[in-house]
């Protein structure tokens, strides 16, 4: 075959370090665009992001020029140097070391992109941990609760 062809979409999850609320009303769309435009600059074809203050959810899809490792690394890096530039007051920002990467279907995508766009609502009634755990759960990943979080 002289082409290649991928498509795997993944719902991508990190939080600032320690779940502080680092993602004011303020600097939250500029870093919601950053992450996607890193993401698209990175081989990203499709990139959907939200979240609330403390954390975000990325829909990518991962393309071919880059593994999800990779990816993840380097917009958390990349963005987290960004926030820190943005203003004095952010010089302590930190996402946390870990994150979370789970796969979506195509058929999914809009449910997934849905869910993101709901997160201010969504986290009134649930913390990230809950949710966070939830994920975990659901795709059936085994955790020791002790060590999921910094």
């Amino acid at each position: 075959m002289p082409q290649s062809f991928c498509q795997i979409y993944a719902h991508i999850i990190f939080s600032t370090k320690d779940h502080k609320r680092w993602l004011d009303e303020g600097i939250r769309n500029r870093v919601h665009a950053y992450l996607a435009t890193l993401a698209r600059d990175y081989g990203c074809p499709y990139v959907h992001v939200g979240g609330p203050d403390n954390h975000i959810h990325m829909l990518v899809d991962i393309g071919k020029k880059i593994d999800p490792i990779s990816l993840i690394g380097k917009i958390k890096q990349d963005s987290s140097r960004f926030v820190k530039d943005l203003h004095s007051k952010y010089a302590d920002f930190y996402w946390q070391g870990g994150y979370g990467a789970f796969s979506v279907g195509p058929t999914r995508v809009k449910d997934v992109e849905a869910y993101i766009d709901n997160q201010v609502e969504h986290h009134k009634s649930q913390t990230f941990k809950d949710e966070f755990r939830a994920f975990l759960d659901k795709y059936g990943i085994d955790y020791d609760d002790r060590y999921v979080w910094d």
